[in-house]
């Protein structure tokens, strides 16, 4: 547990966000798709660069989500971001942001608000962030195999996939619980 965790009063609720930053743009990636047999289905593929940046982070106890969808992914934006996720946790509770430990993530800049702690992951495992799975789901189903006119259709793409996500009751739940991650109180 981090240094602020460890300080709560007895009795405080703990809530476990899952973080990371997913890059949507105009160079966007195939996925698979359903097609005849024996036929060679069309797949839209841009040759342009514009791009955004889904800062995401959920809690799959309280099938909750915080995202901002963000022209770079610096310090700056971090700092935006935990900003997000510390108006997202329940009234007081203490959040503990699980993430990686890209360099925005670790650095002393960083003012994370009172009622969050950040936990970093081991280095190359992101098997152990299900916030990956959720961007999975997300371009799967929303994001891939487009054309994107520009950045403000990345933008737009991008707000109107997380809002689908989070209206989907259960999804979060059913992608990023982790029985390692469950916390009885």
């Amino acid at each position: 547990m981090t240094e602020l965790a460890r300080d709560l009063p007895p009795g405080t609720p703990v809530e476990i966000w899952f973080q990371d930053e997913a890059r949507v743009g105009q160079k966007n990636g195939l996925v698979y798709q359903w097609a005849r047999r024996g036929s060679r289905p069309r797949q839209p593929k841009d040759q342009r660069y514009a791009s955004a940046y889904i800062f995401g982070a959920v809690c799959p106890a309280r099938d909750e989500g915080a995202a901002l969808v963000l022209p770079r992914a610096d310090t700056e934006a971090m700092q935006l971001h935990l900003q997000e996720i510390s108006r997202m946790v329940a009234s007081g509770a203490h959040g503990i942001v699980v993430m990686d430990k890209a360099g925005w993530h670790t650095t002393a800049v960083l003012e994370v608000p009172a009622n969050l702690s950040l936990l970093h992951l081991p280095p190359y495992s992101p098997e152990l962030n299900p916030q990956e799975n959720i961007w999975q789901f997300l371009r799967q189903t929303y994001l891939s195999n487009r054309v994107f006119d520009g950045y403000e259709a990345i933008i737009d793409a991008c707000c109107t996939a997380w809002n689908a996500l989070l209206a989907e009751a259960g999804r979060i739940k059913s992608i990023a619980t982790r029985t390692w991650a469950a916390i009885s109180q």
